[in-house]
């Protein structure tokens, strides 16, 4: 008003009329009067009159709230309510002049306040800086206007409606973080300020393009890597916890963006997920209308269909790529925070999964079939997997794959969406790889049971979508179209018309598929009866044209093609290029030519001549020290599988190009050009892209899709063909260089990680499994160095199926084998702790694994992996001792820690028990402290976390998991006891019988002085050696008397009982030392006992308690006990003799030969007393000695003697025995001749023995026996002397007659002759002529076992001339006073008079007497044929048995070496080969058939019975003579009538 002093004071202030603001003047009253109560409500009053006439309430609110809007925003910043405050003072002026305005107007007070506001609002977003976002200082204006407005809608003077429809006139100037702010400060919520909108289409385009910009900028604010797997960005505080590695970072680093940002996005997409996805079924909330329900699900569509159309169309650097990532970031469970109802979230992403899958569905299958290949996890959009991720997460497997289903079913999709969807499911979630299967099962089901076509495409499409990210996720092509299609109880094999269907889809295929695909089906066709053969042929030849017209052969297939392999077909060259590099990689492991080169070079000839060979004979020039390839070569040349010319010119041309070798460069150096050096670096950044994303080990997604990345990379690097799925099912044979060799050829060392050395061979797979086992060692490292083993995802198990899933497992078990056996003591902690983990994986997928030949290492013929990587740990030295301490430890340590969630049951899949058992060992045996038992207090933490720190403490680190309560728990179960319950062998007192673990007893027999300190004993003298010694010999100690001795029969102990200790020890130190001879690991190319210090140190413990058990049983024998107990060691002997084959091969002939030879090792070191057992009840006692007869009589006679004798050291071991029991009897002479005397009927061959070392064994007997009894030798020992006497003397005038019996010295007289020269034999057998038939006939007997042991000696020719000499004369004299000897070849037990000496023939001998019967054909007498009935009968009977022997093939053993030597001297008899000697003996009989009278013929039939036809010619004469009538004449004519 103009007549106002109030607005006169107001306008002119000044001299110049300059117009003052209301606060100016307030400041200067302030200053000049005292503060009044009364004053203040008449300036109240005042201000209110003036508020009254103020026009303009838009100004009137900036310019009384402005000055405070910093303090109001400062207030809100550090959480005060300072802003309220504040406008309390300035509210009622407020309220009081929008009532004052509204009356005016005549208008609700409501109405015009929220005008007012709105238009407020509109000004402050005006001229914005961003499409969404408020500048700061638009943020301090709105903060201030919504402190007013909450005023007034506390006191009922703002109308909601009337704000919305007002902010919505100016739509296009609306900024959507202003509309955030309204909503957050409770001013309007987004939902009814969106919900009053009038044009529902206007609404919604403007909420889509809002969000879009404000996903540009957190994409923008986040940029994402482009890498596989990539995570989304989150918001601060708000959207997801998901990561946004940036490249070559971790990628778990958190975005940059800001929280409002994020706030904005996670709220609207709250709103909008509450509002369009809520169940109508729930009481608990009101249905929204219609309206608001379409907008939200029309926004959530237009975004998803926006990114969808963003991933397939747009380069990764534009905008609408930074949009696509910000919004992925609401696709996570974490967004809606709990404000979203479970169901309506899981309905949300349904509707997500549905819109991706049926997306634009322009793609035909046609399309699918072809393009599916580019549609694998590693090559499809990273932004895409992600949100793939994030979706199915949420779902579940499961209900991922009822989704697939579902849509597949009742909808049109896109195949791109859909199979690309399907590898993501896979890959990243390994349970729905069996969900998975068994969709395609019951889609099969249904495809044969209804002909449904469509369930076939949908087979055929997922299965080969599966199969394109390696057969660790899913089975080869061809592995899974055999399975399906390949047997009987195929789907097929229902009816024709179900093979009709199978073949009519598939050749609706043809057009459409890969060559690969249809190589598939006609190298492993469906299985198809013979009567439906027709329907096979003509789709073979329908496929095969139509590879002829995409020009590819199928000749032209590789030796190792994979053709499940979705890559294109190799060129000829390039294919035969990588079939040499593998056949090169197989060669490497197994040293023997692959077999599919072998069957290449036989039925696939064309391909091998022209495509391998060329390829593998490259021209190169060759190195100095051959390698593998060179190796592989001159194997094929041996083998005749090169031809000579292609040889000589690869050899031309190989000194071709060493001639135009630069000066500079080695003779060893590679001139061919490495083509795998681009995949490899290809290999080696996805390897370092996998390590960095090991600071978040947590991350499946991530991590999975990585590793994804390199197994792709990892294919490319071996070539496609290097997978093949149909290997996994094989036995792996290794061939392991022992360690001269592998210094020598093969100085590969692991060196730290930072500088790893590759192995020599330039094979790229050797490269490749060293760089493989370095990146698993650095992830493992860099993992646990942020989070333990349990927390971390499943990275390592991928890893490890990447490497089983490809070509790569003999070569991993290769090198392992190398790292572990020749370089473990030299490995970093790192390398051990890696490889340890490494070796818990592949114990984890032990059941994808094929097993393992161990070759020399071990004598199984197959082992599973653990077991494997088990017997690589070896502890013979020191140094070895210590690493396989480290190895167990870091091994136990980390499977426990990374599976103590499961239950124990996991650690038994993934360790070998045997490996648990070796930590105990090398626990106990390196420290003395944790023998004590381990007290309740120690309960100490798996000590996982402190081995990966360079300062790794190995001992602390042992005893801590030693000590820790759950490993003791774990070492009460049956597997991991050590000590193993075995059959029964012992005693009953042992219960179920036990055997010592191989690691308390079998491993310190390893050990040995020199090995445990190498040089350091040569310097340190005897005192480190003795301490080392006293050390082992402590802890046998109290392996054996205080863990083993005392433990319950129940554990694995003996329960206390010493016999049955005995037995168990004796049973290990002969499995230890059969091993270590058949083997390799004994040091001597002889078997020693004691040629290991820990040999000695066993042998002693098990001498100490025979000698224990000796005097036990001694002092407990019952009087009056009749039945006395056979010894242990006889009864461990017989029960491993019987769980061994009959010697019926040579190598089973060998291995119990061994055993027999191993037992009498033992024996030998044991008290003597051993062999005469325990003595028998009754006065005088007795030995009992039954045990070692049959011992004798069944093993020793066989294995252990030179003709009849048996060896010196066993010999004296029972007289020594004999005389210890005779000291213990009251009348010693009576039981040595009652003992002697057994032994003519019983066990003979002991006497002979004595007889032919009797020159060494007699002062030994004599001596004792006079000292101990002061009398002249027994009775029977004095017949022995006797008969020695006799046969020292038989050449003299003054020689005494043959003491009896005959044979005893017949045998003295044998032994006699032998040891004469050749020519001294006849005079010094003069004398026979009056010597007895039955001594003539024993030495006749012993004569030709001495032949036959010349035989089978086949080392000295003279022996066998001196033996042949012999039994010639004894022959002769026999012959001479028409003696028979002929009983000799027809020897059996009944036989009164010699039937004991069948127990002096070695079983082969008696085998071999055909030999030595016809040996002598030449010095039978010219009558004796005819003289002798039984002569024909003999001669017949040798003759059959000589030719079966030579079908048996034992002739060979004897005469082809014997035959040269002979020849060479020109001797005869022996006629230089098998065949020459029955030919002589065949003639012999046909000329002897017809001279014999008739009654030699009788009872030949039984004769020939079941021999006939050994010769047939031969049994027709003698059947024709048999038959035939003497009064029969040629010339007498018939009787016709």
């Amino acid at each position: 008003m103009p007549g106002s002093p109030a607005r006169g004071a107001a306008m002119g202030g000044g001299p110049r009329g300059l117009r003052k603001s209301w606060t100016e003047l307030l400041a200067g009253r302030v200053k000049k009067q005292k503060y009044d109560p009364e004053r203040e409500q008449k300036l109240k009053d005042s201000a209110l009159k003036l508020l009254r006439y103020h026009q303009n309430m838009h100004d009137l609110l900036l310019e009384v709230e402005e000055p405070r809007c910093k303090m109001v925003r400062l207030g809100e910043l550090i959480g005060c309510d300072g802003a309220e405050t504040s406008s309390d003072r300035s509210a009622p002026f407020i309220r009081s002049a929008f009532r004052d305005q509204a009356l005016r107007l005549g208008v609700p007070v409501g109405v015009l306040s929220a005008s007012v506001f709105a238009h407020s609002v509109q000004q402050v977003c005006l001229e914005p800086s961003h499409p969404v976002l408020l500048s700061p200082e638009q943020s301090k204006k709105l903060s201030c206007l919504l402190v007013i407005a909450r005023h007034l809608l506390a006191h009922n003077m703002f109308s909601r409606l009337t704000f919305c429809q007002e902010l919505w006139k100016a739509q296009n100037s609306l900024l959507l973080e202003a509309v955030w702010c309204l909503h957050t400060h409770g001013v309007v919520s987004l939902q009814e300020l969106l919900q009053s909108h009038p044009d529902t289409e206007a609404m919604t385009m403007w909420l889509f393009k809002s969000l879009r910009f404000l996903c540009e900028q957190i994409g923008a604010s986040c940029p994402s890597s482009g890498a596989v797997g990539a995570a989304s960005c989150p918001s601060s505080g708000a959207v997801g916890a998901a990561s946004c590695p940036s490249s070559g970072a971790v990628g778990a680093a958190s975005c940059p963006s800001s929280g409002a940002v994020g706030a904005v996005l996670s709220g609207i997409v709250q709103m909008l997920i509450s509002r369009g996805f809520q169940e109508s079924s729930d009481p608990r909330r009101l249905v929204e209308p219609e309206k608001m329900s379409q907008v939200a699900t029309d926004v959530l569509q237009r975004m998803l269909a926006f990114s969808l159309d963003t991933l397939d169309a747009a380069p990764q650097t534009t905008l609408g790529h930074q949009a696509v990532s910000g919004w992925i970031t609401v696709y996570s469970g974490h967004t809606c925070c709990g404000m979203v109802s479970e169901d309506s979230l899981k309905s949300f992403f349904s509707h997500t999964l549905t819109q991706i899958l049926t997306h634009k569905p322009v793609l035909k299958v046609s399309d699918a079939i072809q393009m599916q290949k580019e549609w694998s996890f590693a090559k499809t959009h990273p932004l895409l997997t992600d949100l793939y991720c994030r979706v199915l997460v949420t779902l579940g497997p499961e209900e991922s794959v009822g989704r697939l289903q579902e849509v597949l079913e009742m909808q049109e999709v896109n195949w791109q969406h859909v199979l690309s969807c399907v590898s993501t499911l896979v890959v990243c979630f390994p349970e729905a790889q069996q969900l998975v299967k068994d969709w395609v099962a019951s889609l099969m089901a249904r495809a044969f049971e209804s002909y449904h076509l469509d369930s076939m495409v949908t087979v055929f499409l997922i299965v080969r979508q599966a199969t394109l990210e390696g057969p660790y996720v899913f089975p080869s092509y061809a592995d899974w179209f055999k399975e399906s299609f390949g047997s009987s109880h195929g789907y097929h094999s229902c009816s024709k018309k179900t093979l009709v269907f199978l073949f009519k889809f598939l050749s609706d295929l043809v057009p459409w598929e890969a060559p690969r695909y249809m190589q598939v089906h006609i190298f492993h066709p469906p299985l198809v009866p013979s009567k439906y053969h027709s329907l096979l042929t003509d789709y073979i030849s329908l496929a095969k044209t139509r590879l002829a017209d995409l020009k590819v052969s199928l000749e032209n297939v590789g030796l190792y093609e994979d053709l499940s392999s979705p890559g294109d077909i190799a060129e000829r060259e390039s294919q035969a290029v990588q079939d040499v590099k593998k056949a090169i990689m197989v060669f490497e492991q197994t040293g023997k030519i692959p077999m599919p080169v072998l069957e290449a070079s036989i039925f696939r000839r064309p391909y091998y001549v022209s495509h391998f060979l060329p390829a593998l004979l490259a021209p190169r020039v060759l190195p100095k020290v051959p390698d593998s390839r060179a190796a592989f070569i001159e194997t094929l040349k041996r083998a005749d599988k090169i031809p000579s010319s292609s040889y000589d010119a690869y050899r031309k041309a190989c000194a071709t190009a060493k001639e135009k070798q630069p000066e500079n460069a080695t003779s060893g150096q590679r001139t061919e050009p490495d083509c795998a050096e681009q995949p490899l670096g290809l290999l080696t950044a996805a390897l370092e892209e996998l390590r960095a994303l090991m600071t978040d080990p947590t991350h499946y997604s991530v991590i999975s899709a990585q590793v994804s990345v390199v197994s792709e990379r990892l294919s490319a690097a071996l070539g496609h063909s290097s997978d093949d799925g149909s290997l996994r099912r094989s036995k792996i044979q290794l061939s392991v260089l022992p360690p001269t060799l592998q210094t020598q050829e093969q100085e590969a060392c692991f060196l730290p990680l930072s500088d790893v050395r590759p192995w020599p061979q330039c094979c790229v797979s050797s490269q490749v499994v060293d760089l493989l086992l370095t990146a698993f060692c650095q992830n493992l490292m860099a993992a646990s160095s942020f989070v333990s083993p349990e927390r971390q995802s499943p990275w390592a198990v991928l890893f490890v199926r990447t490497l089983c899933g490809h070509m790569l497992l003999p070569a991993i078990l290769t090198r392992l084998c190398q790292l572990l056996c020749h370089q473990g003591p030299s490995l970093s902690a790192p390398h051990i702790l890696g490889l340890a983990a490494l070796a818990v994986h592949l114990g984890e997928c032990r059941s994808m694994l094929p097993e393992v030949d161990p070759g020399v290492l071990a004598p199984a013929s197959s082992l599973c992996v653990p077991d494997f990587l088990n017997i690589l740990l070896t502890c013979r030295t020191r140094d070895s001792l210590l690493f396989c301490m480290k190895f167990c430890t870091a091994a136990i340590s980390y499977c426990i820690c990374k599976f103590s969630a499961q239950p124990p049951a996991s650690l038994h899949n993934c360790l070998s028990p045997g490996l648990i058992k070796k930590f105990q060992f090398v626990v106990l045996r390196l420290f003395p402290e944790a023998r004590a038992p381990c007290g309740p207090e120690h309960t100490a933490c798996v000590p996982w976390r402190p081995l990966y720190l360079p300062s790794a403490d190995w001992q602390s680190a042992a005893l801590s998991l030693w000590r820790w309560d759950s490993f003791q728990e774990l070492l009460k179960e049956k597997e991991f006891y050590t000590t193993t319950p075995h059959s029964p062998v012992g005693s009953q007192a042992a219960g179920a019988g036990s055997r010592v673990a191989q690691h308390w007893h079998c491993a310190p027999l390893r050990e040995t002085t020199s090995g445990c300190y190498g040089p350091l004993v040569i310097k340190c003298g005897s005192a480190l050696t003795s301490a080392f010694h006293y050390r082992r010999h402590d802890f046998h100690q109290w392996a054996i008397y205080e863990r083993y001795f005392p433990a319950p029969a129940a554990l694995g102990g003996c329960g206390g009982d010493l016999e049955a200790a005995c037995t168990v020890l004796v049973s290990e130190l002969m499995d230890f030392y059969q091993s270590s001879r058949s083997y390799k690991h004994s040091e001597d190319s002889d078997l020693v006992l004691g040629g290991r210090t820990g040999n000695e140190d066993i042998l002693s413990r098990l001498q100490e308690m025979a000698v224990d058990l000796e005097l036990d049983q001694g002092s407990a024998v019952p009087h009056g006990c009749s039945t006395p107990q056979s010894h242990f060691l006889f009864r461990v002997f017989r029960s491993r003799l019987q769980a061994l084959a009959r010697a019926d091969s040579m190598a089973t002939s060998l291995r119990r030969q061994q055993e027999v030879l191993i037992y009498k090792r033992i024996l030998l070191r044991l008290p003597p007393s051993v062999l005469v057992g325990s003595p028998q009840a009754g006065q005088p006692m007795s030995p009992n000695c039954e045990e070692f007869f049959n011992l004798v009589n069944s093993e020793l006679r066989n294995f252990c003697c030179h003709g009849s004798v048996l060896t010196y050291d066993i010999t004296t071991h029972f007289f020594r025995g004999l005389l210890s029991m005779c000291l213990r009897s009251q009348d010693p002479a009576l039981v040595a001749n009652r003992t002697l005397t057994e032994c003519q009927t019983k066990c003979p061959v002991i006497l002979t023995s004595a007889l032919l070392w009797w020159s060494r064994l007699e002062p030994v007997l004599c001596s004792r026996w006079k000292t101990c009894y002061q009398s002249t030798l027994p009775r029977e020992l004095q017949r022995l002397q006797e008969a020695r006497e006799f046969a020292s003397n038989f050449a003299s005038d003054s020689a005494s007659p043959a003491p009896s019996p005959a044979w005893i010295s017949a045998a003295a007289l044998h032994f006699a002759t032998r040891d004469l020269r050749k020519e001294n034999v006849s005079a010094h057998l003069k004398r026979l002529d009056c010597e007895r038939e039955e001594l003539l006939t024993a030495l006749l007997f012993f004569s030709l076992m001495d032949l036959l042991s010349s035989y089978l000696n086949q080392r000295d020719t003279a022996e066998y001339l001196t033996a042949m000499d012999i039994c010639a004369e004894v022959l002769m004299c026999l012959e001479r006073r028409k003696v028979s000897w002929l009983m000799l070849f027809q020897l059996a037990e009944t036989d009164a008079k010699l039937g004991h000496l069948l127990h002096l023939a070695p079983d082969q001998h008696s085998r071999l007497l055909p030999l030595a019967f016809y040996s002598l054909l030449s010095y039978f007498g010219e009558g004796a044929a005819v003289r002798e009935e039984a002569f024909l009968r003999v001669a017949v009977d040798m003759y059959l048995k000589l030719v079966q022997l030579f079908v048996d093939g034992e002739t060979s053993i004897v005469l082809p070496q014997a035959s040269r030597s002979l020849k060479l001297q020109g001797h005869s008899e022996l006629q230089g080969s098998p065949i020459q000697l029955m030919t002589k003996a065949r003639v012999f009989l046909l000329q002897l058939i017809p001279q014999c009278p008739t009654e030699c013929f009788a009872n030949m039939t039984e004769l020939l019975a079941g021999r006939g036809d050994c010769d047939p010619e031969v049994s027709n004469a003698l059947r024709q003579r048999q038959q035939a009538d003497p009064h029969f004449d040629l010339y007498q004519e018939p009787q016709l009538f």
